[in-house]
C-alpha cells in the first residue's frame, strides 16, 4: 500500500518522461452470494484469457509477420478463439495451450496462512547469557496464484476464501 500511495502522491509531479499520470484502479464490491462472487471472478478470468489470446496473436502478427498494428487489427477483426489459435499454430508454431498459466489465466491474489520460523534471542531469568531459540508463528500473507478459478477445484482447495468468518 505504501508503494501505491507513493505513486499517487508523486504523480502530482511530472515523472521521468511519463505522458500521463499514473493511476490505481481498485474496487470494493459486496456481492449478495458466494455464487455471484464466483461468477464475477470467473467472468474476469475468462476476460483475461480472451484479451491475452487476442494480444498474443496481435503482437505475433506485428513483430514477426511485419504487419502494421492497423493491418493486424484488420486481420483479427471478426475472428473467434479457434481462428486465433489456428493463426498462432499454423503461422508461428505456437500452441496457445502451452503458454504459461500466468498469461492464460492471470494472477489471483489470496490471503493464506503460512508458518514462519524465526530465531529469537531470549534471556532466561536464571541464566547469564542470551539464548537463541527458533519460534514458529502463523502469519497471513498475500500469495499470488496462476490457476483456473472457474471450475470447482480451486474453491474446494481454498474453502476459507468463501468461509463466513474469513
Amino acid at each position: 500500500m505504501d508503494r501505491v500511495m507513493n505513486i499517487v502522491l508523486s504523480s502530482k509531479r511530472r515523472l521521468g518522461g511519463l505522458k500521463e499520470e499514473q493511476g490505481f484502479d481498485g474496487r470494493i464490491v459486496l456481492y449478495p452470494s458466494n455464487q455471484n462472487l464466483k461468477d464475477y471472478l470467473s467472468w474476469r478470468q475468462a476476460d483475461c484469457h480472451i484479451n491475452n489470446l487476442y494480444n498474443t496473436v496481435f503482437w505475433m502478427l506485428v513483430q514477426r509477420s511485419g504487419l502494421t498494428p492497423v493491418e493486424a487489427q484488420d486481420r483479427l477483426r471478426g475472428t473467434l478463439a479457434g481462428d486465433k489459435n489456428e493463426i498462432l499454430f499454423s503461422e508461428f508454431n505456437i500452441n496457445y495451450n502451452n503458454e504459461p498459466l500466468m498469461y492464460r489465466k492471470g494472477t489471483v491474489l489470496i490471503w493464506q496462512k503460512v508458518n514462519e520460523i524465526i530465531t529469537k534471542k531470549i534471556k532466561l531469568p536464571k541464566e547469564a547469557e542470551e539464548k537463541e531459540v527458533e519460534v514458529t508463528r502463523t502469519k497471513t500473507k498475500v500469495v499470488p496464484l496462476h490457476c483456473d478459478i472457474i471450475g470447482d477445484q480451486f474453491w474446494e482447495e481454498y474453502p476459507e476464501i468463501l468461509a463466513e468468518d474469513s
